[in-house]
C-alpha cells in the first residue's frame, strides 16, 4: 500500500515537473526570439542562450520545489504520511533533490566557464570575416582557456584547503599531505564545487546589487508610467512628415527658375528625403500596430498595470524591510563572522517570514507566495538588465532591444542571470529564514497534562518546526545541505555542521 502511494505521488510530481519544464523552455524560446536581432541571428548562439536561460529558471524553481517536498512528507498534525514513514524512503527523496542541486550547480559552472565563453568568442571571430571554421574554433578555444584555468584554480582551492585544522605540528609533511587527500576523498570533491559556487555567488551578489535592485525600481515605474499610445505616436509622426515635406518643397522651390541648388542645399535635400522615407516607413508600422488587437487590449488593461505598479512598489519595500531586519538579526544574534553569520531561528520579527508562516494553514497559499517571490526576483533581474543594458564599469557594451539585440548581448544576459540566480537562493533564505529552512512542517511535542483528571500523563501537541524542535522530528530543505553530501542523512541544522560548511568562504549560501 505504501509502495503504491509512493508511486502515485512520484507520478504526480514528475508530471508537474514535466509541465513546468515545458513552460520554461517555451518562455525561454519566446523571450530570446523576441529580443534577438534578425540580421545577426546565429543558430549556435540562439541555442546556447535558450539553454542557459532555461538552466537559470530551472535552478531558481528548484528551491520552491525543495521546500514543498520537505513539507509534503508530513500531515498537518505533524506525523509522517504513510509513503514517507520509512527513513530510507525519505532519504532517497532528499538525496534526489540534493543531487539535483549539485547537477544544476555543475551545469552552471560549465556554462559560465566553458560553454558561454566559447560561443561568445566563436561568434566574435566570425565578425572578422573568418570563413575558416577550424581557425574560428581554434581561436575561440584559445580565449576560452583563460576561463577554464580560473575554474580549475577555484576547484583546486576548494578541494585542498582544509575545512578543519590539519594534524598537529608534530606530524610530518607527508602526513599533512595525506590528510588533505583523505579529506578530499571523504567529501567526494563536493567541497571544490561548494567553494566554486560560493565564489560565483559573490559575483552574483554584485549583479543583484546592480541589476536586480534597479529592476525592482524600474519595473513598477514603467507599469505606472505606461507607454505612449499608438494613436498619439501616429499623429506625431504625421506632423513630422508634413514638416519634412514642407522643408523639401522650400528647397525645391529655389531651383524653379532653372538655377541649380548649391552643394549645401543638395546635401540637406538628400538628408530630408532619407528622413521622409524613415518617417513614412514608421507610419506604416504604426498603422499596422494600431489595427492590431494587442494595442486595444493594452489600452483596456491600463488601470490594471497601474495597480500592479503600485503593488510591486509595496513588495519592493516589504523585501527591503525584511532584508534589513534579517541582517540586523544576524549582526546581533548570529554565530559571528567566522561561521558566516549563521542564525538558528528568528529572534526579530520578520514580516515576510511571519506572512509565510501565517499562510501555512491555508494550503497551498504559502507555496504560491514563495514561488511568486522567486519569479519576482527573476523578472526584476531581467527587467533591470533589459533597461540598463550590459555595462563594464562606465562603458556600455551592449543594449537589450526587441528584435535588435546582438547575440553577444544575449549571451551576456544569460550569464548574468545565472550568477543572479545563485545569489537569489541565498537572498530568499535571508528574507524568510525559518520558512525556507523548515517549510510548513509541524511536529508532535510531548507536554505534561494540565488536566487533574488525567493525572501525571503526557499529551501530544502540534507545534511549528523551528530551531528549538527536537532532533529527528523534522527535515530541512536540501538547499541547506548542499555544502556537504554526507550531512543530508540527518537533516539537522546543527550549528557545528553548518559552521564547518561555511567556515571556508565566510558565507552561508549552503547553510
Amino acid at each position: 500500500m505504501a509502495a503504491q502511494s509512493l508511486l502515485s505521488e512520484s507520478v504526480i510530481g514528475w508530471s508537474i515537473f514535466t509541465v513546468v519544464l515545458l513552460v520554461i523552455l517555451a518562455f525561454c524560446w519566446i523571450y530570446i526570439r523576441k529580443f534577438q536581432s534578425r540580421q545577426d541571428s546565429e543558430v549556435v548562439s540562439t541555442i546556447t542562450a535558450i539553454c542557459a536561460l532555461a538552466i537559470a529558471l530551472i535552478t531558481s524553481a528548484l528551491l520552491p520545489v525543495d521546500i514543498f517536498l520537505v513539507s509534503y512528507m508530513k500531515y498537518p498534525n505533524g506525523t509522517y504520511k504513510q509513503w514517507a514513514a520509512n527513513n530510507e524512503t525519505r532519504g532517497q527523496i532528499e538525496a534526489t533533490v540534493l543531487y539535483g542541486y549539485y547537477t544544476l550547480y555543475s551545469i552552471i559552472l560549465f556554462c559560465v566557464f566553458l560553454w558561454i565563453p566559447f560561443v561568445y568568442f566563436y561568434y566574435e571571430e566570425k565578425d572578422d570575416n573568418n570563413v575558416n571554421k577550424c581557425s574560428q574554433v581554434k581561436n575561440a578555444l584559445k580565449y576560452t582557456v583563460g576561463f577554464v584555468l580560473v575554474c580549475v584554480a577555484l576547484l583546486l582551492i576548494g578541494a585542498f584547503v582544509p575545512l578543519e585544522a590539519p594534524p598537529g605540528q608534530n606530524s610530518t609533511q607527508w602526513e599533512k599531505v595525506q590528510y588533505l587527500f583523505e579529506e578530499l576523498g571523504s567529501r567526494h570533491g563536493l567541497s571544490a564545487l561548494s567553494f566554486s559556487i560560493s565564489s560565483l555567488t559573490l559575483i552574483g551578489m554584485l549583479a543583484v546589487i546592480t541589476y536586480t535592485a534597479y529592476g525592482m525600481s524600474v519595473m513598477p515605474l514603467n507599469l505606472i508610467k505606461g507607454t505612449r499610445s499608438v494613436a498619439y505616436e501616429r499623429l506625431e509622426n504625421t506632423e513630422d512628415i508634413d514638416e519634412v515635406e514642407h522643408q523639401i518643397e522650400n528647397l525645391k522651390s529655389k531651383c524653379k527658375d532653372g538655377r541649380p541648388l548649391s552643394s549645401k542645399d543638395r546635401r540637406n535635400l538628400q538628408e530630408l528625403e532619407g528622413k521622409l522615407q524613415v518617417l513614412q516607413r514608421r507610419g506604416r508600422h504604426l498603422d499596422i500596430a494600431e489595427s492590431h488587437c494587442c494595442s486595444k487590449v493594452g489600452s483596456a488593461l491600463r488601470p490594471v498595470k497601474i495597480i500592479l505598479g503600485v503593488f510591486f512598489i509595496l513588495v519592493a519595500l516589504l523585501f527591503t524591510i525584511s532584508l534589513f531586519i534579517s541582517n540586523l538579526d544576524k549582526a546581533l544574534h548570529s554565530a559571528g563572522i567566522s561561521y558566516g553569520f549563521i542564525i538558528f531561528g528568528t529572534n526579530l520579527t520578520n514580516p515576510l517570514n511571519e506572512l509565510l508562516l501565517a499562510l501555512q494553514p491555508d494550503f497551498p497559499l504559502d507555496y504560491i507566495l514563495i514561488t511568486v517571490i522567486t519569479v519576482y526576483f527573476v523578472l526584476t533581474s531581467m527587467a533591470g538588465i533589459r533597461n540598463m543594458g550590459i555595462w563594464f564599469f562606465w562603458i556600455r557594451l551592449y543594449k537589450i532591444r526587441p528584435k535588435r539585440t546582438r547575440p553577444q548581448a544575449l549571451l551576456f544576459l544569460c550569464m548574468i542571470l545565472l550568477l543572479i540566480v545563485l545569489h537569489t537562493s541565498y537572498m530568499i533564505y535571508s528574507l524568510a529564514p525559518q520558512y525556507v529552512m523548515y517549510g510548513s512542517q509541524k511536529y508532535l511535542a510531548q507536554a505534561p497534562s494540565t488536566d487533574p483528571v488525567l493525572g501525571n500523563t503526557t499529551v501530544s501537541t502540534t507545534k511549528i518546526c523551528d530551531a528549538d524542535a527536537p532532533e529527528g522530528k523534522f527535515l530541512t530543505a536540501s538547499f541547506h545541505s548542499t555544502g556537504s553530501l554526507h550531512s543530508h542523512h540527518q537533516r539537522r541544522p546543527h550549528r557545528f555542521i553548518l559552521a564547518s560548511q561555511t567556515r571556508r568562504t565566510g558565507t552561508n549560501w549552503a547553510s
